[in-house]
């Protein structure tokens, strides 16, 4: 603790918990927008991982506002945002937007992709998987041509109106962030942007991550087709983050408002490590360095090719330095905007528990908890190509 703090400012009131919060958002959004290259976008190359992506994402939010409810003294009364609701209030705003994601857009979106494969393994399976495949289908059984022809039209319907909804989802986290302006580290017009193009590329990662996990543990063959289309994705997406972080630099040190003094000893000092050095150079010169070197699209200009194996390799770990690099961004953002007086005078500290409530390891669970749920979706919705029926089945 340095220069001059007020005592009401020494213990922060956001901690790890409000770190994982935006950093899951970021993964659900990202994974939809991913899963909406295919069915959108029309980019066949990463249909592969078009129905995990999906997954995914429904797996990450229904985590989603578990940080927050923890986060609170009494969690209950979270429903109150829906009896009295406040349309002023931004974080108020966030059930609905949350609510309507979740049923109108993901649930819908899943159902409409997976009815005819609901259909077709109730007929075939035996005991409760075939009962449970068959709820799942709500009663919908028509296999007609007319019928999934209207299953595709919806479901692309629904994923046209999911990419803004997902914009929503996390943008507005940057944009509560963004909207304070008694805070110089958050009031910028650029975070929301920043945090929509951070969790493309956070997503994107993960998706790539767990394709190529997935596909080693089922001792199934990688397209690699796919996976060159995801990395060169990510590179974008991650070229585009890395500039408008760093555009939203320059223009603060081009204000050199007063509060430039403290921010650059915030950074210097308590945030040199997580932001400088695993933010910038690990969670995005590294991987960015890295992608570029064995992209295929660099070879075809007269570089050595990387094999198959050094690729995959080098996706699989930029992915993972990604995700570093990404948390880095939101520890800097929440906790780093706590870390400086209101007077701009001095710093404080933040200690980081290990037990209790918001601790490491409640983090930590909430981390691990939608990789369980994604587990237990796979095993009840398989993603793969080849757990899908054969097309020629549903005519009969």
């Amino acid at each position: 603790m340095s220069g001059y703090i007020y005592p009401n400012e020494v213990e922060l009131q956001w901690g790890l918990l409000i770190v994982v919060y935006p950093y899951v958002t970021g993964l659900v959004a990202g994974a939809f927008i991913l899963a909406s290259l295919e069915r959108v976008f029309r980019v066949k190359a990463v249909e592969p991982t078009y129905r995990l992506a999906l997954l995914t994402a429904l797996a990450f939010l229904i985590v989603a506002p578990l940080p927050l409810l923890s986060h609170l003294g009494h969690p209950e009364r979270s429903f109150e945002i829906f009896l009295t609701p406040n349309v002023r209030s931004a974080m108020a705003m966030f059930g609905f937007v949350y609510a309507w994601y979740l049923m109108v857009v993901l649930l819908l979106e899943i159902w409409f992709d997976y009815r005819r494969d609901l259909v077709l393994w109730a007929r075939s399976e035996r005991g409760p998987r075939r009962w449970l495949h068959y709820l799942m289908t709500l009663g919908a059984t028509d296999l007609s041509a007319k019928s999934l022809q209207f299953d595709y039209n919806a479901g692309k319907f629904i994923t046209l109106i999911g990419i803004p909804s997902a914009f929503l989802l996390h943008g507005y986290v940057g944009f509560i962030f963004g909207s304070v302006k008694a805070n110089p580290w958050w009031s910028s017009v650029l975070i929301p942007i920043v945090f929509l193009f951070s969790a493309i590329v956070s997503g994107i990662a993960l998706v790539l991550v767990l394709y190529v996990f997935t596909s080693l543990v089922r001792s199934k063959p990688i397209d690699m087709v796919c996976l060159d289309k995801l990395a060169s994705f990510l590179l974008y997406a991650l070229i585009v983050d890395f500039s408008l972080e760093m555009l939203d630099f320059i223009h603060r040190l081009y204000e050199a408002e007063e509060s430039i003094s403290i921010l650059s000893e915030l950074v210097s000092s308590r945030l040199f490590l997580s932001l400088v050095v695993l933010q910038v150079l690990i969670g995005t010169m590294m991987p960015m360095l890295f992608l570029v070197l064995v992209s295929p699209a660099f070879a075809r200009k007269g570089l050595v090719p990387a094999s198959e194996e050094l690729r995959r390799m080098v996706y699989f770990g930029s992915a993972i330095l990604i995700q570093i690099g990404i948390f880095s961004t939101r520890w800097n953002v929440v906790i780093g905007g706590q870390l400086f007086s209101k007077s701009l005078r001095g710093l404080t500290v933040y200690k980081m528990q290990m037990l209790g409530p918001e601790g490491f390891f409640m983090a930590a669970g909430l981390l691990l908890l939608p990789l369980v749920i994604l587990y237990v979706l796979i095993r009840i919705l398989p993603p793969w190509p080849e757990a899908a029926a054969p097309p020629r089945e549903a005519s009969s």
